[in-house]
């Protein structure tokens, strides 16, 4: 199964668009996971047009659009939890892996945003993922996305940038 990792859209208030490679990476995916800050209800509704299925979380700057803060989904036997990761840049993968521990059962897989920096690490034995902004907003240097193949509990994670 293939699965985009995105965060931190910003459109319209720091972006207009997600990059055209993005956008097809996100339409040929199986599922798409996006870690909050989309910025607005058209935001939304484009990337859920795009997404044959979507697991979204709502960010610091989603607070009228109705997604959760939090969110548990399982695809090829790998358990991932969604959360945006409000709050400072201080105790953020803490924050982050303390949200992941709460919302599983099991060993799972963290996926946030917030910061707009990649990251891909263990942190108190639990598995961190940040694909930073999909559309370069700063404080981004660049738009970055990734993709995961997951299968039988197995997750290879490839880091896409603009």
């Amino acid at each position: 199964m293939d699965v985009a990792l995105i965060s931190d859209t910003h459109i319209p208030s720091r972006a207009s668009h997600v990059p055209e490679d993005f956008r097809d990476r996100i339409e040929a995916a199986n599922h798409v996971i996006h870690a909050g800050d989309f910025d607005s209800e058209g935001s939304l509704s484009n990337v859920r047009a795009l997404a044959a299925r979507l697991t979204a979380v709502g960010g610091n700057m989603d607070p009228r659009i109705g997604l959760p803060d939090r969110a548990t989904v399982e695809l090829g036997g790998v358990t991932f939890v969604v959360t945006h990761g409000t709050g400072s840049k201080r105790g953020y993968e803490d924050r982050v892996a303390n949200i992941v521990r709460e919302e599983a059962e099991e060993q799972a897989v963290g996926v946030s945003g917030h910061t707009h920096a990649v990251m891909d690490t263990t942190h108190g034995g639990v598995r961190l993922l940040n694909p930073g902004s999909a559309t370069g907003a700063a404080p981004a240097e660049r738009a970055t996305m990734m993709t995961a193949t997951v299968s039988d509990g197995e997750l290879d994670v490839e880091l896409h940038s603009e």
